[in-house]
């Protein structure tokens, strides 16, 4: 059973993927926030696979609610749910720590699709968004698109040790491991580990 949490500042929302999600014998809804502190204060006390967030909230938006979950709850997985697909909104949520970002007018399939892909570790990204990371992998500086713990990852790959033994060093699970290794090759455009020890050495992780 994969444990979700359900965040929107609209309740209409909430109840409807509430309502979408039951609907799946696999998922369980645990908790349902309305803002960005209660998102973080749902992971505390419920600690779900995955997170829907969405990014349009009053007080802390979505972008410092992931930052604050995937430092505060690691292990919790981050799907964005949102209507924005503009460069600034995807880049910030990614970096912040998200590991999807999907949109409000997909198909209900295409959600559930992607909670079960990041409780497995994966990134589900809306084509839109991945084109809108593309560009900006394109023009920036590829150390730019890792966050600070992506980078840490990627420089225990290079020094080659296995996903258990940079859990153990870095003081976080395997599988958090693992989701943080996927956002990373995404991101540098990579496929697989020794790419990835190669890219980290020549770029002086």
């Amino acid at each position: 059973m994969i444990r979700v949490g359900v965040v929107d500042d609209h309740a209409i929302v909430r109840r409807g993927l509430v309502a979408l999600l039951g609907a799946d014998g696999e998922l369980e809804v645990v908790g349902t926030a309305g803002d960005g502190d209660a998102a973080l204060q749902l992971c505390l006390d419920q600690h779900p696979d995955v997170v829907l967030m969405d990014l349009s909230m009053p007080g802390i938006d979505g972008v410092e609610a992931t930052r604050r979950i995937v430092q505060q709850a690691p292990g919790v997985q981050v799907v964005v749910l949102t209507s924005f697909v503009d460069r600034e909104r995807v880049v910030d949520a990614l970096r912040a720590g998200a590991i999807g970002y999907l949109l409000k007018d997909a198909e209900p399939e295409e959600v559930i699709r992607g909670i079960h892909a990041a409780a497995r570790g994966e990134s589900p990204l809306d084509p839109r968004a991945a084109r809108t990371m593309l560009t900006v992998q394109r023009a920036d500086d590829p150390l730019g698109a890792l966050t600070e713990r992506e980078r840490e990852v990627l420089a225990l790959v290079a020094e080659g040790l296995p996903n258990k033994q940079i859990g153990r060093r870095l003081e976080i699970s395997e599988k958090t491991v693992k989701a943080h290794l996927t956002s990373a090759f995404r991101a540098i455009g990579v496929d697989d580990r020794v790419q990835a020890g190669i890219w980290a050495r020549r770029h002086g992780l």
